[in-house]
């Protein structure tokens, strides 16, 4: 063996988990196509140019990318020391649609604050990531202290409820109560006593029903849950629009060439029942592909999980992880009436930029957790 200066020495490489990288782009370049072929036909008629959708989704995909290899790329540590300037601002850009002439109201709802140049930016989409990994520190520095609730969970319940307040009072209950069912996963892994956990729920599911039943649209979904066949032509209107879809897709599809019959009739279907035109054009085989790679997405987040560096890096695994997990069955559920409809979109599919830049940090954070050190030997050939 060759020793002196120019001896074996070892070399730190770092990589990153594989499966992850390609189960994400698997998801994303199916959302295009998915956002292409049910968008194509409204496009056409809205804005003269059925690529119009398409190529607005290019451009936040590719904005999403530089944010997704900055998330990946920074050290953890350097992220966790900035971590309560990032909380903050978060929380901060959450009251920004309330203030006039920088908040944007559409449909009597104030979620969407305006960036010259650039467009709209719906803030409770970032609360999302601000809540993960507020929580994760929290319990990851707490770990010892789970037995004590004014140290450890008292102030981890007071940060959930104050973004999960903020965001409802936007008029945003379905991203609101999709923000508390994450904290909620993370109380649960992070070891908090189960007293306190059930506690938290039952505290948490009168006060849900109480603001559903404060606004008369959120009455009228759940009715139209309970009641699918009824008032076809007017709050249904969408849903069997969406079923007639699904149904028309078959086994095989109906193809990308043929042109959809069906998901052309669906308000907006570039939004919220974007999956629509995926199952009529793929039909069942298409939604047993989607699912299968959602389920090969999901056992990447366990491994990665599993054999993260330390705990704050497992549990903004796990909070990452279940919000593109959730978020996807959440919205697929709506699509074929198994859920109410919620306003939750479907992660790489719908049409939307603030969804698409977090879902893109929320992937890069996951890709930076999975990324392992390996020792390789190197010997220098001039020695």
């Amino acid at each position: 063996m060759s020793t002196g200066i120019f001896a074996e020495r070892p070399v730190i490489q770092k990589k990153s988990d594989i499966g992850l990288i390609v189960s994400i782009i698997l998801l994303i370049g199916l959302g295009l196509i998915t956002l292409y072929i049910s968008s194509a036909s409204y496009a056409s008629r809205s804005q003269d140019s059925e690529f119009y959708f398409l190529y607005r989704q290019l451009q936040y995909v590719g904005g999403g990318l530089v944010l997704l290899i900055a998330a990946s790329c920074i050290s953890m540590n350097f992220i966790r020391k900035f971590l309560p300037l990032f909380v903050v601002v978060g929380f901060v850009l959450c009251f920004l649609p309330f203030i006039p002439g920088l908040g944007v109201e559409k449909n009597g709802a104030r979620r969407w604050i305006a960036i010259p140049f650039i467009g709209t930016f719906q803030p409770s989409e970032l609360a999302k990531i601000a809540v993960i990994l507020f929580l994760a520190n929290l319990f990851d520095k707490k770990s010892d202290r789970l037995d004590n609730p004014a140290v450890s969970v008292y102030p981890a319940a007071f940060g959930l409820f104050a973004f999960v307040i903020v965001v409802f009072l936007q008029d945003d209950f379905s991203t609101a109560f999709f923000i508390l069912m994450i904290g909620f996963i993370i109380f649960f892994v992070a070891g908090v006593y189960l007293r306190w956990f059930v506690a938290f729920c039952i505290f948490a599911v009168p006060i849900a029903l109480l603001f559903v039943f404060s606004e008369e649209y959120r009455v009228n979904r759940l009715i139209a849950f309970l009641r699918p066949d009824y008032d076809i032509h007017g709050m249904n209107f969408q849903l069997a629009a969406s079923r007639r879809a699904i149904t028309a897709g078959g086994f095989w599809g109906s193809g990308f060439g043929t042109g959809l019959r069906y998901v052309r009739n669906i308000p907006e279907a570039q939004a919220d029942f974007v999956f629509a035109g995926w199952c009529e054009s793929m039909g069942f085989f298409g939604v047993l592909l989607y699912f299968c790679i959602l389920l090969y997405f999901g056992s990447r987040i366990l491994y990665i999980v599993k054999h993260a560096r330390n705990r704050f890096e497992a549990l903004v695994a796990v909070g990452c992880g279940s919000t593109i997990l959730l978020q996807s069955l959440i919205n697929c559920g709506v699509v074929c009436g198994a859920l109410p409809s919620t306003g939750i979109n479907l992660p790489f599919f719908s049409s939307g930029g603030s969804s698409v830049l977090v879902m893109m940090i929320a992937c890069g954070l996951l890709i930076n957790i999975s990324r392992k050190e390996f020792e390789i030997v190197s010997e220098n050939l001039y020695e």
